[in-house]
């Protein structure tokens, strides 16, 4: 007759089922026993993180205009990197950048405007020979195109002068949002948000919209700033881009924003390796321009062929 007292007998069983368990974990663990507290600790690590906490659209806008303070800071000389000395110039070097840098365009427009410096002049060119002069922009037959379509107009609409309204501009050839907006802000100082690849890249990087329409960029971004703002604006987002904040490999490590940056660490974040991807001044190397602004603190860019 068993003298273990009713209940004993459960006891033992699942004490015996509990230790037959640990044998086998440890068995399969390789022979070791792992202790209650180090099975918590494993279960929290493989527990999913919380996803951060979604920013309002009041916290977007008050960190847009915080990171448009920083920049002007980094960048009070901020400009358009196109020579122009009046408003047709600066059309046609605008027309003149699409798919090639500021600077090749700048190296190209001496010779240009020297053989046409007037709408009238352009619209008369031969074309062969416009285009064997603007040939180092590329798609140089198509842009002669536009450069003269534009000068007739401008010759046959508008009394030879450069219009100030966006819906005159856009009616030119080759003129579309981006090119009136970058005319009509560094010409006539009418605010306008000019969105190129740069800026497009950055906006949606600072999470300011995820959109990819030029247009919508430009609508969203418009109702996040004052308008006094936003031709400075445009010019601070587009050096950025250009000297820190590149395409492939940003310079996040050398970024004066990355605190206010949410894609930070997409790029290089070691601070040394970081700086020697810094481009034009912040790198010690000239600008686009070969005729920079007084208060430029880089060097001029040299003229074709000299470097």
């Amino acid at each position: 007759m068993s003298s273990s007292t009713p209940g004993t007998a459960g006891k033992k069983t699942k004490a015996a089922t509990g230790a037959k368990a640990a044998t086998e974990a440890k068995a399969a663990s390789g022979g070791k026993a792992s202790s209650p507290r180090k099975a918590a600790t494993g279960a929290r690590a493989a527990a999913p993180r919380k996803a951060p906490k979604a920013e309002s659209h009041l916290a977007m806008v008050r960190r847009a205009r915080r990171i448009n303070r920083e920049l002007a800071e980094v960048y009070p000389y901020a400009h358009p990197e196109l020579d122009f000395r009046n408003p047709f110039e600066l059309l046609v070097a605008t027309v003149l950048s699409a798919q090639t840098t500021d600077l090749r365009v700048n190296q190209t427009t001496p010779a240009l405007f020297a053989a046409y410096p007037t709408p009238e002049d352009m619209a008369a060119a031969v074309p062969e020979e416009m285009e064997e002069i603007i040939r180092p922009t590329g798609f140089f037959r198509a842009k002669t195109k536009s450069l003269m379509g534009l000068s007739a107009a401008l010759r046959d609409e508008f009394g030879g002068e450069v219009p100030g309204r966006l819906e005159d501009l856009v009616k030119l050839p080759g003129v579309g949002r981006k090119t009136a907006n970058v005319v009509l802000g560094n010409a006539f100082g009418v605010p306008g948000i000019t969105v190129d690849t740069h800026f497009g890249r950055l906006v949606r990087r600072w999470k300011w919209t995820d959109e990819e329409d030029p247009v919508k960029v430009e609508a969203v971004v418009a109702g996040i700033f004052p308008k006094s703002e936003w031709t400075m604006l445009s010019h601070r987002v587009v050096f950025h881009g250009r000297r820190i904040c590149h395409a492939r490999k940003p310079a996040c490590g050398a970024c004066p924003i990355a605190p206010l940056c949410p894609s930070y660490g997409e790029g290089e974040t070691d601070p040394e390796k970081a700086r020697k991807l810094l481009k034009y001044e912040m790198g010690g190397h000239p600008g686009q321009r070969l005729s920079p602004p007084a208060d430029y603190p880089g060097k001029p860019a040299p003229a074709l062929g000299n470097g």
